[in-house]
């Protein structure tokens, strides 16, 4: 019944009377060349007083004449297109497969145009190479709107915290963070990683002041030596990275299939 009334007062809001409804149901019928849309004033009248339930041929029809998403409509039916995530969980497959479940749920803006300037081989600030931001129905994706993150591309060139962080790999990295850490981690796990824009590049890296210097720190097993520069003259730290996005299993040294295994090309 609650349903029912909803719909009526949006058919109220835009002053249209129930054989107007009727008129227009009638025309999207005769387009779809199906009597399934047609919406008959006794039958808008069941679904509006005595609870009757629309078919979705028929709510598709009055969410056009309604100028309301569908899934609005659904809503005031009590099926909520967002709540699919959590009743994922009652069904569950044995085969690997591919899913569009969650393809219906809430819009976020996300970005839809990098900088066609845009190097993969060099590591940069995405949040810069960001042209235009547009609605994508992802809803995992609302924590790229946050203002206080920015987002890190590791170039495929770029080996500074191999293989903690390989190359390919995406950050994300809090602006409010900026402030070097001294001390006080148990192991590289721990460890701040900064993300670091210098005169010429960008570096993703463990960083240690010494005094008016700032030590750009590669990892261990990195073949990148160690970079000592002016702060903040020379290097400004944009932030801490607190997440990470990588693909495993799709970056490849290039080894010399000539003879034995050795170190990578691109570690020497």
């Amino acid at each position: 019944m609650q349903g029912g009334a909803n719909l009526r007062g949006l058919r109220e809001q835009l002053g249209l009377t129930m054989r107007d409804v009727e008129t227009a149901t009638a025309k999207i019928a005769e387009r779809h060349q199906s009597e399934e849309f047609f919406v008959p004033i006794g039958r808008l009248s069941d679904i509006e007083t005595k609870g009757v339930v629309p078919s979705i041929h028929r709510l598709y029809a009055l969410a056009v004449v309604y100028r309301r998403d569908m899934r609005d409509l659904l809503a005031l039916f009590g099926v909520d297109i967002a709540g699919a995530a959590g009743d994922m969980d009652s069904c569950t497959p044995t085969k690997s497969h591919f899913s569009t479940a969650l393809s219906g749920a809430s819009s976020v803006q996300m970005p839809t145009r990098i900088d066609p300037g845009f190097d993969p081989a060099r590591t940069s600030n995405i949040g810069r190479m960001i042209e235009q931001w547009g609605v994508v129905p992802i809803s995992y994706l609302a924590q790229y709107a946050r203002l206080s993150y920015t987002y890190g591309y590791i170039g495929m060139e770029d080996l500074t915290m191999y293989p903690l962080l390989p190359p390919g790999t995406f950050v994300q990295v809090d602006e409010t963070k900026n402030k070097i850490i001294a001390g006080g981690w148990r192991s590289e796990y721990e460890r701040p990683i900064y993300f670091v824009e210098t005169r010429d590049t960008h570096v993703c890296c463990w960083c240690t002041m010494l005094g008016e210097d700032i030590i750009l720190q590669p990892h261990p097993l990195s073949p990148v030596a160690m970079r000592i520069l002016k702060y903040p003259q020379q290097a400004e730290v944009l932030g801490q990275v607190v997440g990470v996005a990588l693909r495993l299993g799709d970056w490849r040294p290039v080894y010399d299939t000539s003879t034995e295994p050795r170190v990578p090309e691109a570690l020497n």
